[in-house]
C-alpha cells in the first residue's frame, strides 16, 4: 500500500478503496492535448494510466460485478500540466444502446466528482450534516458543490450544454474553467463508440460568484480525491438508468467527497524528457534583507552544479540561500552536469530586489 494512502488514513481523511491509487499523467508543456474529440494527443499516455470497466462496480441496480463488455465498455485517462490547475480527461466508451434524445437528465451520463484538496465530507445539500438545512434552497448556494464539485456529463449532449454542474457554480462548466468536445457516428438508440475529451478546473472554494472562487493548486506528487460513475440507459421508456457503474464502489460517491478514491499527480515520464534538464525556482525570504532561497528542480542524475547569482558570486549547493549585498535586477544561471550530459537554465531579471 502506498505510503501516502497510509498517511491519509492516519490523518483521518476518508478515501474509498485505500488499497489502490490511480495515476494522473503529466503532459509536457509542448504536448498539451487539444480539446477536439480526437484521441491522437493521448497516444503519449501509457496504457498503465487507463482506468477500464474492470475497475468499476455496479452498486445501485444490484447486478454487482456481472459486467457484459458487449453492453458497455469504457476507458478513462486523466492528465494534468504543470502550471495549469486543470484536469484533462479522455473518455472512450462503447455502448450497445446510446440514449440521449431527452432534454432532461434521462441521458447516458459520465458523472465525475473531484475534491482537489481532500477536504472530504458531503458536497450536496441533500447530504448536509445538519438535516434541517437539507431542504432549504439557501443551502444550495452556501454549500452545494462549494468545496468539491460534481459534473453530470452528457454522453453525448444533443442540443444542451455538455454538462450539468450539480451545485451553485454553473459557471464552472464554461471557459476558461472547462471545455469539452465529443466525436461519435451513431444515432439515439444505436450502438457505437464515443470519444469525449474535456478539462475541468477543481476548486477548493467555488461559490456562486466566480470572482471569489479559489482553484485547487495542482502540484507534482499531490494526491487528490476523484471518482466517476457511468449511468447507462438501455431503454428510452425506462424511468431510471439500467446501470450505475462507479469507480468508488460506493454509491454515495456522487455526493460525499470522503467516498472518492486517491489519484496522484505524476511527474513527466522519463521518455518524454531530455536526458538532462536544468531548471530552478526561487522564493524571496526577506525582501528587506535581500535574502533569496533557490531550489534546484533539474531532471537527471546530477553530479555537479554551479549557481551564478548574477552579482559576481556563485555556489555549488543544491538548494542555496543567498543574501545579495545590494539591490538590482539579476541574471541568475544554474549549470548542471551528469553522466548523460550538461545543461543550464538562465532567468533574466526574475530576481529583482530593492
Amino acid at each position: 500500500m502506498h505510503a501516502m494512502v497510509l498517511l491519509l488514513a492516519t490523518l483521518g481523511i476518508g478515501l474509498e478503496r485505500p488499497d489502490v491509487e490511480f495515476k494522473v499523467f503529466q503532459f509536457p508543456a509542448d504536448q498539451i492535448p487539444r480539446i477536439d474529440g480526437d484521441a491522437a494527443d493521448w497516444a503519449v499516455v501509457p496504457d498503465s494510466y487507463a482506468v477500464g470497466t474492470d475497475q468499476l462496480r455496479e452498486t445501485v441496480i444490484g447486478i454487482g460485478d456481472a459486467h457484459d463488455p458487449a453492453n458497455l465498455e469504457v476507458s478513462v485517462k486523466v492528465g494534468w500540466v504543470e502550471g495549469q490547475n486543470r484536469l484533462y480527461f479522455l473518455y472512450e466508451a462503447s455502448d450497445d444502446y446510446w440514449d440521449f434524445a431527452s432534454n432532461d437528465l434521462h441521458n447516458d451520463i459520465f458523472e465525475v466528482v473531484v475534491d482537489g484538496d481532500l477536504s472530504g465530507g458531503p458536497l450536496i445539500r441533500q447530504m448536509h450534516p445538519n438535516e434541517r438545512l437539507r431542504g432549504k434552497l439557501d443551502t444550495h448556494f452556501r454549500f452545494h458543490g462549494v468545496h468539491a464539485q460534481n459534473y453530470h456529463i452528457f454522453t453525448p449532449a444533443a442540443g444542451k450544454d455538455w454538462a450539468m454542474v450539480w451545485g451553485a457554480q454553473p459557471w464552472a462548466k464554461d471557459l476558461p474553467f472547462a471545455n469539452a468536445a465529443c466525436r461519435y457516428n451513431f444515432q439515439h438508440g444505436e450502438s457505437g463508440k464515443l470519444t469525449l475529451e474535456f478539462f475541468i478546473t477543481p476548486f477548493d472554494y467555488a461559490p456562486p460568484d466566480p470572482s471569489r472562487a479559489v482553484a485547487t493548486q495542482l502540484e507534482e506528487d499531490k494526491v487528490i480525491g476523484l471518482s466517476w460513475a457511468v449511468l447507462d440507459y438501455d431503454d428510452e421508456n425506462a424511468e431510471r438508468y439500467g446501470g450505475f457503474w462507479n469507480l468508488s464502489h460506493k454509491t454515495t460517491m456522487y455526493g460525499d467527497a470522503s467516498d472518492l478514491v486517491a489519484f496522484r499527480l505524476m511527474p513527466v515520464e522519463a521518455n518524454l524528457r531530455k536526458p538532462v534538464e536544468a531548471n530552478w525556482s526561487f522564493e524571496v525570504v526577506s525582501r528587506e534583507d535581500r535574502v533569496v532561497a533557490f531550489r534546484d528542480r533539474s531532471f537527471a542524475d546530477i553530479t555537479s552544479r554551479r549557481w551564478d547569482f548574477g552579482d559576481g558570486t556563485s555556489s555549488s549547493e543544491q538548494h542555496p540561500i543567498h543574501r545579495y549585498a545590494k539591490g538590482g535586477e539579476f541574471i541568475v544561471t544554474l549549470s548542471v552536469e551528469g553522466p548523460e550530459g550538461k545543461a543550464h537554465r538562465t532567468k533574466i531579471w526574475d530576481v529583482t530586489l530593492p
